[in-house]
């Protein structure tokens, strides 16, 4: 945050799994706004390694198999993605309704829409910040507060880092394909962090901001399949561009030699 500061904007720590960290910082924020907040934005991810070790550290990707997750993990993972804003909304909506225009702002991400493979629990995070956003525009409306869910393509982060698959896995003969795709195709081509800010505060700050904003790298391609295409299409981008393809033709080979 210190790069905020340097830009002359006040900062304030918040754990957003903490009841108590939330209720302080509301309290300083009504302190200093007369007890109102034009924009919140949902945007956290989980930065305690010991959440969700052993299978990744400082990322909320979690990329891992449906099959090998670890339960504590994904629950760690939705208290950020998904409870946390859900928390946040309801501590902050009185400071919204006194704005006379709040707009509640959810990160979410394409990977939200597409089955991407090794992200299950984050898939279904998004998924479901989504509905949460398209609920809330509906039940906050009648109080002047906008809410839109921003579409996440690839953007330039650290959101995926090195992993390797579990020595038990149905998946570890894969682990040749995964270290090739599954970590770096989410970077390929992606919009620098800056020109997706800008995308995203431009949307904001208009007097009538779209109710969903497609916005980074692919994000319109991922529009198209969503919108005029079937989910077997999806299903099979999805396969050929991690290298399920192969996977599946290994698995063939194997079984005809046993």
């Amino acid at each position: 945050m210190g790069e905020l500061e340097k830009l002359g904007i006040e900062t304030l720590a918040l754990d957003v799994t903490d009841a108590e960290s939330i209720g302080r910082t509301r309290d300083e924020i009504a302190s200093r706004t007369n007890g109102r907040l034009d924009i919140l934005v949902n945007n956290a991810q989980v930065y305690n390694p010991t959440l969700l070790w052993p299978y990744l550290i400082s990322s909320s990707a979690y990329p891992v198999a449906a099959t090998d997750m670890s339960m504590d993990a994904v629950r760690a993972l939705f208290e950020v993605n998904l409870f946390a804003p859900m928390a946040l909304v309801q501590k902050f909506v009185h400071l919204l309704i006194s704005s006379r225009q709040g707009r509640i702002i959810n990160i979410g991400s394409q990977s939200g829409i597409l089955p991407v493979p090794f992200s299950a629990a984050y898939n279904t995070s998004k998924a479901a910040i989504h509905a949460f956003g398209n609920t809330l525009r509906v039940e906050l409306a009648p109080f002047n507060i906008h809410v839109m869910n921003v579409i996440t393509g690839a953007v330039k982060s650290n959101i995926a880092k090195p992993n390797t698959i579990p020595d038990n896995s149905l998946f570890k003969a894969m682990e040749p394909l995964y270290q090739a795709k599954r970590l770096n195709v989410s970077q390929v081509n992606a919009t620098p962090t800056e020109e997706y800010a800008r995308t995203v505060v431009a949307e904001v700050l208009k007097s009538s901001p779209r109710a969903v904003l497609w916005a980074g790298s692919r994000s319109w391609t991922v529009w198209f399949l969503d919108t005029f295409l079937p989910q077997s299409v999806k299903d099979w981008a999805m396969t050929r561009m991690f290298g399920f393809s192969e996977f599946a033709l290994q698995i063939r080979n194997k079984n005809k030699h046993v």
